[in-house]
């Protein structure tokens, strides 16, 4: 029994408990393939970098009392128009670039250091002097090897203000990307659970029959 006659009779309302079962069926296995493509868009808009998001749920952006500042670090040798935040992708040469979104924090002097390791523990590999930035951008450059990270921003305030960044330089965050997949990885497993159901009832074999009738 073909598609459009199974519809026609559904408009009708002439429906036997098999050709219900038969609707039944489609749509619960179309329902499920949708919540798994769901699950996987939304996982690849997460991947894609912090996007069109406000301040306060930008993970780029640290703040103390009023006062922000806003973290992008490039790679243009890797990607021309990629810009990530404190992931980055490949060891190598990397612009860190940080906007002092407060217009306060541009009468003040601001200095950025970054340190191998946990803050101020290892060596440091780029330092920015304090300086005015009337602009609100301060720009640094320097090899990151794989490994972690420390950023320090400071505005030399009073009290002086420290913002602080970890990067993750060539290096999976295991945690992270098992919180990111665990929406795909439930729609599968109902996905799969659904056909396995549907393949021991027999139901899948006569929905594919009714679909040659």
């Amino acid at each position: 029994m073909g598609r459009e006659h199974l519809l026609e009779k559904q408009k009708s309302g002439f429906l036997s408990r098999q050709e219900q079962g038969v609707i039944m069926l489609k749509q619960s296995v179309q329902l499920a393939f949708m919540t798994c493509v769901l699950a996987i868009l939304c996982y690849t808009n997460t991947a894609l970098g912090h996007g069109r998001v406000s301040l306060e749920e930008d993970t780029c952006v640290r703040q103390i009392g009023e006062n922000m500042v806003h973290l992008n670090t490039y790679q243009p040798q890797f990607d021309q128009g990629g810009h990530y935040c404190t992931e980055i992708p490949m060891a190598g040469d990397t612009y860190l670039v940080v906007d002092l979104i407060d217009l306060g924090l541009r009468d003040m002097p601001v200095g950025m250091k970054v340190f191998r390791g946990e803050e101020k523990e290892g060596d440091m590999i780029i330092q920015v002097n304090a300086a005015h930035h009337p602009d609100g951008v301060i720009n640094g450059i320097g090899r990151l090897d794989k490994g972690l990270y420390s950023v320090i921003v400071t505005a030399e305030g009073v009290p002086p203000l420290n913002y602080y960044y970890q990067l993750r330089v060539e290096m999976v965050d295991y945690g992270k990307l098992a919180r990111t997949w665990a929406g795909p990885a439930i729609a599968l497993l109902f996905l799969s659970w659904l056909l396995y159901k549907l393949i021991q009832s027999g139901r899948l074999k006569s929905w594919f029959k009714s679909e040659d009738d």
